[in-house]
């Protein structure tokens, strides 16, 4: 009776605690599932917001090359803009779909997810790659094309594709000279105007045309920023604003694909278990 006694005791005991350790497994899981629906709906909101910045950020890009297309030899310099674009579109069903999944479990909703979260992975990660290639490669050329303008310049018009292109660009840019008001006054840009004149600068670098011929002897009416540091930065920002949004969009995805895998462990594919049948044994 003893033995039968301590047995049975034995059994209470070890069945208490594996219903704690059940109960404990339980709430936990409750708890990962209900945080994995907050934070789902939350990246949601995020990729709809998200979707507007990257938006904005892309046709910045657009504008831009566009804006100053004749200082582009290649056609192609707007596509990190485009794909921006592209991304945004995309972000807009991804994050309707995450807050589907994390009102209601529907395997249909959470595997489309999934599959929309991968292909903006690879839409970022080829979009921070090219920003930071274009970044590069445009600096290069603006420098090589713009160069050429001011060499070219010869009061009246600048390279064979157009005429004004080095005024408009520093009306547009309110800038003077490649790097600085003082290459117009050596080197080849010097020649824009006969050497019986007093060294001046053209007239749209005047901050106002008002009083104002270029004469050096009134700075405070010229720009004195050169024009090809100007353009440079407002390319490096775009794609810098470009690259900061796919790296934390990424970061996201990432963050919303763990959360939808994790429902997706509590909603397996029921349809398929009929593999487990006696019929494939």
């Amino acid at each position: 009776m003893v033995v039968v006694r301590d047995r049975l005791l034995g059994l209470s005991k070890m069945w208490r605690v594996r219903s704690a350790r059940v109960f404990l497994w339980v709430y936990e899981d409750s708890w990962l599932r209900n945080f994995a629906r907050f934070l789902l709906l939350f990246l949601g909101v995020v990729f709809w917001a998200s979707a507007t910045v990257l938006t904005f950020g892309g046709c910045f890009v657009i504008l831009l090359c566009k804006n100053y297309h004749y200082l582009f030899q290649e056609s192609f310099f707007p596509l990190p803009g485009w794909l921006a674009v592209v991304a945004a579109l995309v972000l807009l069903p991804t994050g309707i779909l995450a807050i589907s999944v994390s009102a209601r479990n529907s395997r249909y909703h959470q595997g489309t997810l999934m599959h929309l979260l991968l292909v903006l992975l690879c839409l970022q990660v080829s979009l921070a790659i090219l920003t930071q290639f274009y970044s590069i490669w445009m600096a290069v050329e603006l420098k090589s094309t713009m160069g050429q303008a001011f060499n070219q310049y010869n009061g009246t018009h600048s390279l064979a594709h157009g005429s004004g292109t080095v005024d408009m660009l520093q009306k547009k840019l309110q800038c003077c000279g490649l790097q600085n008001y003082t290459d117009w006054l050596k080197g080849p840009a010097a020649s824009w105007h006969s050497l019986s004149e007093k060294s001046r600068v053209p007239r749209s670098c005047c901050k106002t045309y008002v009083d104002c011929r270029g004469d050096l002897n009134q700075m405070d009416q010229l720009f004195q920023e050169g024009c090809l540091r100007k353009l440079q930065d407002q390319l490096h920002y775009g794609m810098k604003f470009l690259f900061s949004c796919c790296v934390m969009l990424s970061v996201l995805e990432l963050l919303a694909g763990a959360s939808n895998g994790i429902l997706m462990t509590h909603q397996p594919f029921y349809d398929f278990r009929f593999l487990e049948s006696s019929v494939f044994s």
